[in-house]
């Protein structure tokens, strides 16, 4: 299940205040259609069948069958489907759209004595990492502090990158980061 939110950060940012405002104000109901529209996420789903109590429930219901007790069977498979266990990953849009760029600008930045159009493309790149984060934070996929590490690596690597400077290892420590947050 995917939701995107295609808006930009100051929009999402005024779409938060609106909604907390609302909620402050115990207006619940106009508050939550901009509340639902606050994600920004790939949700894999996977339903799980609880193997110690499903086989018993299929020999039960063959039998029913065998029985001739048909509605019962289906009952008792009814049951059975009614345990299944639903369980849910959910991988923030933002961040994987940062981790995309950070992969070509570490390539870009790595690359030895980098064009201006080059330099241009990994300024870029670093401009959609931090855009990213940042809307990751606003939407809540994590708290506010664990973000200030991210912007200052990004910042870091701007830093080290300006004038055409290239280098290795200089993302490693924001990739670390990003995937211990998320």
């Amino acid at each position: 299940i995917t939701h995107d939110i295609h808006a930009n950060v100051e929009s999402v940012k005024k779409a938060v205040k609106l909604s907390r405002e609302l909620l402050g104000d115990g207006e619940v109901q106009k508050a939550r259609p901009i509340v639902a529209n606050l994600a920004s996420e790939i949700v894999i789903e996977t339903d799980n069948l609880p193997m110690a109590t499903y086989p018993a429930a299929i020999k039960s219901a063959a039998r029913l069958v065998d029985s001739g007790k048909i509605d019962e069977a289906k009952a008792e498979l009814a049951r059975a489907l009614n345990t299944l266990v639903v369980t849910q990953v959910v991988l923030p849009l933002p961040v994987l759209r940062a981790e995309a760029a950070i992969a070509k600008a570490e390539k870009l930045a790595e690359t030895d004595k980098r064009d201006a159009k080059q330099n241009e493309e990994l300024s870029t790149l670093l401009s959609s990492v931090r855009t990213e984060i940042e809307l990751a934070q606003i939407l809540g996929y994590g708290k506010k502090e664990d973000f200030k590490p991210i912007f200052d690596q990004v910042k870091s690597i701007e830093q080290k990158s300006a004038g055409g400077k290239s280098g290795n290892g200089w993302f490693d420590e924001l990739k670390t980061r990003i995937q211990k947050l998320f």
